[in-house]
């Protein structure tokens, strides 16, 4: 899936728009190791399935960071982007909510929709994104955001 191209006079309009979900992450243990020495967090919940295995959790669980840092990858191709574009720069969250925890090996997902979209000087847009993170065969989203991206446009 690839994000749809867009007349730069035509931002203003997306308002509202929702894409198909993305593509699905595994969020696998390797991974979840990985995140915690890069970021040195090696709390047991994400790294010892024994001791993990004894809390509410049944197991070790991702990061929810490490879910939230997925995002660029969950939401590539689910969007817009304008005509002439320069670069699209991350701009910060509005919200962040972690409602559910990702099970080590769990499959997850994006669901986007733009809610605001916000004319700035420079032909830059600043685009505010509702996302909410699905794991596969649960029913409380792992993550539910506002994310904001600058874009600019020649």
């Amino acid at each position: 899936m690839a994000a749809t191209l867009i007349p730069k006079d035509k931002m203003l309009e997306q308002k509202g728009r929702k894409f198909e979900p993305g593509p699905w992450v595994t969020l696998d243990q390797e991974r979840i190791n990985q995140f915690a020495d890069c970021t040195e967090d090696h709390q047991f919940i994400h790294l010892d399935q024994e001791k993990a295995a004894q809390t509410p959790f049944g197991g070790t669980i991702a990061h929810g960071f490490l879910t939230l840092s997925m995002l660029v990858k969950m939401c590539e191709g689910s969007g817009i982007i304008p005509e002439n574009v320069v670069m699209g720069i991350n701009y910060g969250f509005n919200k962040v909510r972690f409602l559910a925890p990702v099970r080590a090996g769990k499959r997850v997902r994006a669901h986007v929709e733009i809610t605001d979209v916000e004319a700035k000087d420079g032909g830059r847009f600043l685009v505010t994104q509702s996302i909410s993170v699905e794991i596969e065969g649960e029913d409380t989203p792992a993550l539910v955001a506002e994310w904001l991206s600058m874009v600019v446009t020649a």
